[in-house]
Formats: structure tokens, C-alpha cells, sequence
């Protein structure tokens, strides 16, 4: 995209004081280049000699962190890309990325500032100013980091590469470049013609950056000028631009600075002002939690909101659902007679299942109780106990056929990860039955499935109409059956009433239904908690991660997602 011209070569110092330390400026290629620690370390690599010293083990030093950090961030600062780059454990791709912060992102005059350091971590940040072709300009200021690591072969500390060095919003494999936008603007609406925005929705940012990246050449806007973050899945997408495979984990480009304004095109969304207005209040109040509403009958989204706005979790996570998979597994159960609302169904302490051993929270069993009862009570043994009597693939055969899970063919106008039902054996199959295992899913797929569970049908979720660009919506292969329907709309009833959901949903029934979970991750203290519940024609799911139990954490924002939709 053009070559960055080089400004006139300048020989004055000048002391500066970084951090508590003196710092000298020295001239160079038009930057003003800072010994950020003194002392700094040469950043050759040039090969050891037959008589070299014994290979450098053990914890870095202070003094092998700053030096080896000044070395790099001194060199890119100067323009220097071969010696930043050979200060890295990843010549090749710093050189290349190194290289296109000048020729494809425009980028000049960079000013580089360390900060204190932590441990092997160096924060810094970066100044500079983006200049386009036509005398476009704007200032580029954003904090960074990086972290310094011992080269196995020879002991040399060396910084850590990932693209992520080079601006935080960077995954490996992307790249900055400035240009005509790729793709033009568009202004989001929601369902009563209100502009979204993250000035008043901040959940939404990712979801924006979704919508510009589907519909922005055929919503009728025209693009500007922009320092954008190009990511690596675009490589992937065939001629007609669609990505390959399900597209379930694409993130969207972003932009970063806006040089000159596009025109944008007009998206119209199914979310209601009023419903995402609350879901933003419900999360922030939780640390780590996501929620989304949706209406039964008809798979419109209403409200999506993520406690931390960097990553859709209520649409891309990928999280085991714990026992709110039991919604699922209890309509297999139903379907294939080993399960009946009143009849009697074993809760013992324990069950074991291809040599694992399971029990219910705190040992507890109930004696000669109804299925209803283990369900309302979230008895995990009720569950293990007929796994015996299944086939391997019968469960991920119910999530996809009735549920419409796990095959990556949602089309909702935003990516999705759209769930995970593996086909497993022995321990881990009798796992998934309670949510554990290979199992993985998020709000949005939760929603959706206890959405079908008062349905008895299974209807896409979308966030834009399929009309808009004539996108087909994914079906599933078969609904349940009116007896297993009016079962499953009983358990669900009863847990919100009498069960495990009835705390959070006091004063919200009677036509409602709800399911808890708790998920067990390895190395966290506390389970992911999961809610999931339907009123009326809303449905809404949520989760805390590192939360606790559901009904504690997720349930309470779910029921005022539905008590400020009723």
C-alpha cells in the first residue's frame, strides 16, 4: 500500500525522565528513540563460539527484562524492523508484522514508553500518528505489553512474540492496515427504529462489528478511511466470501481509527430497546456474566449482553452448560420410555458409569421419589443411572434432530458458536448427560433450547431478519412429540415453582419454567452457574462464570430479563 517516507535525519539530545529513571533521546530516522532503561542489550544473534559459555538456566533478571525490552522496543521505535524483529523468539512473523505497521497501517512518528515492569511483563504504551495518502491524519494512542522469555537453546532472553506486542486488539495472524474500509459502515436499529450504539449499549460493540462485517456491502453505505484490524479468518473465506466451515469462532474486523467518515447503511435488528437497556444493567452487576432473551414462537433475539465487553461469551462462548443440559437429556429420556414426570425414578447418592463414580450435590438422595422430583432437585444419579441403557450417539442425536445444536448451520446475521453435543463412550457419555464431558454451549444455544422445550419446535434464534439478505434459517429434523412436550413443559413448571429455580422466580408463574446448572471447570474454585427459563413468549438463559450455583448468580438476572419483558 505504499512506502512510509522516512523524515530527515536528526542529531540533538535532550534528557527525559520514564518512569522515575533518566532517559536520553536519541536521534535517528525521525523518531525520538528512548534508552528506556539504560544499559540496553545488543540485539544481534550472532552464533557462539567453540569455546562459549554454559547455556543460561533458571529465572530471568531484572536486569536481562529491561535490557531486553529496551533492545526491542528502542529498535521499532526507531524503525529498525531486522533488529526489533531478531529480538523476538519469532524473527519471521515480527519482521513481517513490524513491517507493515509502517507500509500497511501508515503509521509514523511512534513514540514508545515502558513502564514499570511486573515480573517478565513490560507494559508500555504507544504514540504515533496515522498518515494516510491525501494528507489524512489522525493521532493513535493505545497501552500494550510484552513479556521477556529465556531461549531454551542457548539461554538468550528474548521477547515473546504474538501480534497481540504489537497492539493489544491483534490475535496471531492479523494484521493492521489503513485503507478504504473493506467493508462500509452501517447504523444498527433495533427493533423500533432507536440507532444502537455502545455509547448507550456498551454489550454491543462486538455485535456491531459483526453486523458491519455481514451486511455492510449490502446495506447501501459507502466506506472511509480506516486503521482497521484485518483478521486472520478472512484468509480463509472461498470467492464468494463466505467463510469456510461453520464460522462459529470468527471475529469480526475492527476498526481503530477513522480517518475519513463512510456513509453508512441501515441495519434494522429484532432487539428491543427495553430488554437490552436491562440485560446491560443485569450483567454489570455480576462480574464475568452474559445473558440473552429470545421469543419462543418466533426465534427473534431481544437482548444480549456480556459483563465483559471484549468477547461475545452470550453468542461465541463455548462453556459446559452443566445440569441445564438436563432439559435435553430429560426429553431423550421421555422419548425413549426411561422416564416418566410421575413415575418413580432412582436419585441414589451415588451412580457409577464406565468406571467413574458420581454423586449429587452434597451426597444427597431421594427415596423412592418421581422423575419430577429428581429433575426439580437436579438429582445428577437420576440421570447417570440410564446411561446404560443408551446408545453413545442417542443424546447427540436428540440435541441436533429436536434441538438444532451442534451442526454449525445457525445463521442469526452475527458469528455464533451454536453448541457442542460430541459422541462419547463410557465416562464421559454418562457426563454429558448432566452437562459435563465434551458438552459445551452458550446463552444463546440455552435460550434456544429451553425456548424449544415450551414449544415442543425448534425455531432458529436470529438477530436479523432472514428476509434482509435471504439467508435460509436452520431447521431441525423433527419436533418432540406433544406427550414429551407437555412432560418436559411439567419438569420445568415444577423446578420453577418448587425446584432448584424457585428463589429466582418467585412471583413470576404461573406460565413459566426454569432450569439451574452448575458446570465444574478444572482450576476454578467455584462452578460456572447456569439459569435458563421461560415466561410467557420469552425465553432468556445466563451464566456467571466462576459464579457458584445458578439459581445464586445467573437466576436472578435471567427473572428480571423476564419480569421487565412481561
Amino acid at each position: 500500500m505504499g512506502n512510509r517516507r522516512r523524515a530527515s535525519e536528526r542529531n540533538r539530545t535532550k534528557p527525559a525522565v520514564i518512569g522515575g529513571m533518566i532517559a536520553v533521546v536519541v536521534g535517528g530516522a525521525g523518531f525520538g528513540v528512548y534508552a528506556l532503561y539504560g544499559g540496553g542489550a545488543a540485539a544481534d544473534d550472532s552464533s557462539s563460539s567453540s569455546d562459549a559459555k554454559p547455556v543460561k538456566k533458571g529465572p530471568l533478571s531484572a536486569t536481562e527484562v529491561k535490557s531486553t525490552a529496551t533492545a526491542f522496543l528502542t529498535a521499532w521505535q526507531s524503525g529498525d524492523v531486522t533488529t526489533a524483529a531478531t529480538a523476538t523468539n519469532d524473527t519471521a512473523a515480527a519482521r513481517t508484522l513490524l513491517t507493515g505497521y509502517g507500509k500497511e497501517a501508515y503509521i509514523k512518528d511512534v513514540t514508545l514508553t515502558a513502564k514499570k515492569r511486573s515480573g517478565d511483563a513490560v507494559p508500555f504504551s504507544v504514540k504515533g500518528t496515522v498518515a494516510y495518502k491525501g494528507g489524512l491524519t489522525k493521532p493513535l494512542a493505545y497501552e500494550s505489553e510484552l513479556t521477556v522469555v529465556r531461549r531454551a537453546k542457548d539461554g538468550k532472553p528474548l521477547v515473546d512474540w504474538h501480534s497481540k506486542v504489537v497492539h493489544p486488539d491483534l490475535k496471531d495472524g492479523d494484521k493492521l492496515v489503513t485503507g478504504e474500509a473493506g467493508t462500509p459502515p452501517v447504523k444498527a436499529l433495533d427493533r423500533d427504529g432507536g440507532e444502537l450504539t455502545t455509547a448507550k449499549y456498551p454489550s454491543l460493540g462486538t455485535v456491531l462489528d459483526g453486523l458491519r462485517e455481514k451486511f455492510g456491502k449490502t446495506a447501501g453505505g459507502k466506506a472511509g478511511i480506516e486503521l482497521r484490524v484485518i483478521r486472520a479468518e478472512a484468509e480463509s473465506k472461498d470467492a464468494k466470501g463466505s467463510a469456510k466451515g461453520s464460522g462459529s469462532d470468527e471475529t469480526p474486523d475492527k476498526t481503530l481509527v477513522e480517518l475519513s467518515k463512510g456513509t453508512p447503511g441501515t441495519v434494522r435488528t429484532t432487539l428491543s430497546p427495553g430488554l437490552q437497556a436491562t440485560a446491560e444493567q443485569q450483567v454489570a452487576k455480576k462480574a464475568k456474566s452474559s445473558a440473552v432473551v429470545i421469543r419462543p414462537s418466533t426465534g427473534e433475539i431481544l437482548a444480549v449482553a456480556n459483563a465483559g465487553h471484549g468477547f461475545n461469551t452470550a453468542f461465541q462462548g463455548s462453556l459446559a452448560p452443566g445440569s441445564t443440559m438436563k432439559i435435553i437429556t430429560a426429553s431423550l429420556l421421555i422419548d425413549k420410555g426411561l422416564a416418566s414426570t410421575n413415575k418413580e425414578h432412582p436419585c441414589p447418592k451415588f451412580s457409577t458409569y464406565g468406571g467413574w463414580k458420581f454423586q449429587n450435590d452434597d451426597k444427597f438422595e431421594i427415596k423412592g421419589g418421581t422423575f419430577k422430583a429428581s429433575f426439580a432437585r437436579s438429582c445428577n444419579t437420576a440421570f447417570i443411572s440410564q446411561a446404560k441403557k443408551l446408545s453413545d450417539d442417542d443424546l447427540t442425536k436428540q440435541a441436533q434432530q429436536v434441538f438444532g445444536l451442534g451442526m454449525d448451520n445457525w445463521a442469526i446475521g452475527v458469528p455464533t458458536f451454536d453448541g457442542s453435543v460430541p459422541v462419547q463412550s463410557q465416562a464421559q457419555m454418562a457426563a454429558s448427560l448432566i452437562g459435563q464431558g465434551g458438552v459445551r454451549m452458550n446463552p444463546l444455544n440455552m435460550a434456544s433450547v429451553v425456548a424449544t422445550a415450551k414449544t415442543g419446535t425448534f425455531h432458529q434464534p436470529y438477530l436479523v431478519a432472514p428476509t434482509v439478505d435471504k439467508r435460509t434459517l436452520a431447521k431441525a429434523s423433527r419436533s418432540l412429540s406433544a406427550d414429551t412436550t407437555a412432560q418436559l413443559k411439567e419438569l420445568l413448571q415444577y423446578t420453577a415453582a418448587a425446584g432448584t429455580a424457585a428463589e429466582a422466580m418467585a412471583g413470576l408463574g404461573p406460565d413459566f419454567g426454569a432450569k439451574t446448572g452448575s458446570a465444574e471447570v478444572d482450576g476454578q474454585k467455584k462452578p460456572n452457574g447456569w439459569f435458563t427459563a421461560w415466561k410467557g413468549d420469552l425465553a432468556a438463559a445466563g451464566v456467571v462464570q466462576q459464579g457458584g450455583h445458578g439459581g445464586e448468580t445467573a437466576g436472578p438476572i435471567v427473572a428480571a430479563l423476564l419480569k421487565a419483558g412481561s
